[in-house]
């Protein structure tokens, strides 16, 4: 799947929906004078059985411009501003999305058996896209087998599955539910789902206000000739926007179905990629097939988001309106061999589920106690696991942190600190303090300073570890922090973020390696505390940014591994800049190089690969990626808003 083809769909895709949009209120604007016009004709006394001849002439003589555009004027308007409040709302991230409907988010430290298995699915998918793990919320009131992503960018993003889902699926079929949400992500698909749902909405809310003077009109408080000749109109009234509001709903669900089933079918592919494996995604299909809840969402906010979901979250008795393609031609898309019979399984009774938000809490005050005993044993497996077990300290024993541990190649103490908010401090910090003394001293006076309750003792625990992991696991280590991270407070987030510039800033000048922690860090948490503008595609063509490219190669190519002039020549050429001269040294800071690449975020979808390509040429001149250079690409995407599903330290063939 070429995940960057399908980001510039999903833009050119908007457009259409932009443009159905504008058609859909045309019409409504149409009709809506067509019922203004009869209103008034009718309330002449008009008999329509009198024979009179000039009955049409008449009628039309009720249409005019200054009506016509009074009238559009009215309910563009409304349109405009509904469309408005609703994009604000949902604007806030994937966080407002998913609390929105109930869902809460399942922390790290959960000791629920199927939150912890969910989380390490996610785990697992976000390491396989190459981005960071994205928050999980429960919707723990569904019985259904459901799921969706939702956010304006992949910073904001979360993913939420239902309790049904979490419950009854087994583990592979875990992985293939999540991957296919995180296909939405890396496919662009999720600002285009905002907008959608903002944009219907905006049609839909006239019907909304002729439903509620309908219901009015019903109580009449007074007998004369005068209030039944008021509740008469506000009867006709409400029932024309009745009536629009039925016509633009009709509208609008084909306008969703339209758009929705074909990304579902895309979502699907690319989860069967991202698995490595049909089977997962399969028997996913399969068991919803013959599970008696199926994927229905009883939410209230679930339907007018219902485009969002993995699969239909309510009946359709005719698929016109359906927002995802029949659930056997899904299966027989990823399984083609598929002899027509589910999976069926029995179902599994579980009671209501609530968040427990004292779990953290009690990890971090249990780390506390423990972590200076045993950071020093990390290569003594036998004899960490006695100091465990003399603190009765059961999370370090999760098979599944183990899992997590072996397959990032990190030591399990630091997996574990990465998922309390206090360890992925220390972890976070421990990569801005320098090597030698001086530096090492006015870092740790920078933490003191913070008043932050066992955080210098810990990070003094860590810090010999954390430098002896070497830049191979320093962007695993981060990614895996985020989510910790992103539990805070908005006023915690304000003192780490204070502390983490402090620490950059304390030899006064910043390095490349210090500008990809913070750039990796802050796109991917400040989302959570505030509103933060994405990037939006301005730039057609590389010409247009041909200053910002300069800057951003010439910078790469003087950190590259190589003569600098024939690394910058490689990449400029590849992006058909033959005339481009490598900038001065003095001239390619890292300063000039961040404004550089938040300037080339706004570059069209498909040219983001070709420069992130130039970029990987230009870090190395053999087009392997050391973990180094793998850090400072995977930095500058982020900046981008470019996830990167195929990007491998093997080389450049799979950017």
């Amino acid at each position: 799947m070429n995940f960057f083809e399908q980001q510039d769909l999903a833009r050119r895709n908007t457009r259409m929906l932009v443009l159905l949009f504008l058609i859909a209120v045309l019409i409504l604007v149409i009709i809506a004078n067509v019922a203004v016009a009869a209103f008034l004709f009718f309330g002449q006394n008009y008999n329509v059985y009198s024979g009179n001849s000039k009955g049409m002439t008449d009628f039309l003589s009720y249409f005019g411009w200054a009506r016509f555009g009074n009238i559009g004027l009215l309910i563009t308007a409304t349109v405009a501003l509904v469309v408005l409040a609703k994009w604000v709302a949902l604007s806030n991230g994937g966080k407002a999305v998913a609390e929105s409907m109930g869902g809460t988010r399942i922390l790290p430290q959960s000791r629920d058996a199927a939150e912890r298995r969910c989380l390490n699915a996610v785990e697992e998918m976000a390491l396989a896209a190459n981005m960071p793990v994205p928050p999980l919320y429960v919707l723990n009131a569904e019985r259904g087998i459901n799921a969706f992503a939702a956010g304006i960018s992949p910073a904001d993003a979360v993913v939420a599955v239902t309790r049904g889902t979490i419950e009854h699926l087994k583990r592979d079929e875990l992985q293939g539910v999540i991957a296919h949400e995180f296909s939405h992500i890396l496919n662009g698909d999720m600002r285009l789902n905002i907008r959608l749902a903002a944009l219907l909405k905006g049609i839909t809310f006239i019907g909304d206000v002729g439903d509620v003077m309908l219901r009015s009109s019903r109580v009449r408080t007074g007998t004369n000739a005068r209030s039944g000749k008021i509740f008469g109109g506000l009867t006709l009234i409400g029932l024309s926007l009745w009536l629009l509001g039925w016509l633009g709903g009709a509208a609008a669900g084909f306008i969703k179905a339209a758009i929705s089933r074909q990304k579902e079918y895309w979502a699907d592919a690319s989860a069967v990629q991202l698995t490595r494996s049909s089977d997962g995604i399969g028997d996913a299909l399969k068991v919803i097939g013959a599970y008696t809840s199926g994927t229905l969402v009883h939410a209230a906010r679930a339907t007018e988001m219902s485009h969002i979901f993995f699969g239909q979250i309510e009946h359709r008795l005719w698929q016109g309106f359906a927002t995802h393609p029949p659930l056997h031609k899904r299966i027989q898309r990823v399984d083609p061999q598929w002899d027509g019979h589910y999976i069926e399984r029995e179902i599994v009774r579980y009671a209501q589920q609530s968040s427990e938000a004292t779990s953290a809490e009690a990890g971090v005050e249990r780390y506390a106690l423990v972590a200076a005993a045993i950071a020093g044993t990390q290569a003594n497996e036998p004899m960490q696991r006695e100091l465990v077990e003399d603190a009765d300290f059961e999370p370090l024993l999760d098979p599944l942190d183990q899992q997590d541990a072996a397959l990032v190649e990190i030591p399990l103490l630091f997996v574990q600190h990465c998922h309390e908010p206090l360890g992925a401090h220390a972890l976070v910090y421990c990569l801005l303090i320098g090597g030698q003394k001086p530096l090492q001293q006015a870092h740790l006076n920078v933490i003191k300073a913070a008043g932050i309750l066992g955080l210098d003792t810990l990070i003094t625990t860590l810090y010999p570890g954390v430098c002896a992991l070497g830049p191979p696991y320093r962007l695993p280590l981060i990614e895996r922090c985020l989510p910790a991270l992103k539990s805070m407070s908005a006023v915690q987030y304000r003192t780490f973020k204070d502390v983490l510039v402090t620490l950059i800033r304390v030899d006064h000048q910043t390095d490349l390696h210090e500008w990809c922690l913070f750039q990796l860090v802050r796109h991917y948490l400040e989302p959570e505390f505030i509103r933060v503008r994405p990037s939006r595609a301005r730039h057609r063509k590389l010409q247009k940014v041909a200053v910002p490219v300069q800057t951003a190669l010439s910078v790469l190519a003087y950190e590259g591994n190589g003569e600098s002039q024939a690394l910058f020549r490689l990449g400029a050429d590849s992006l058909g800049f033959t005339g481009m001269a490598i900038l001065a040294r003095e001239l390619a800071s890292v300063e000039v190089f961040g404004r550089a690449i938040r300037e080339l975020a706004d570059c069209y979808p498909l040219q983001k690969p070709r420069l992130l390509k130039a970029m990987t040429l230009t870090a190395h001149s053999d087009g392997i990626l050391s973990p180094t250079e793998q850090e400072i690409i995977a930095s500058v995407a982020a900046v981008m808003d470019c996830p990167l599903p195929s990007l491998a330290v093997s080389g450049t063939e799979q950017v």
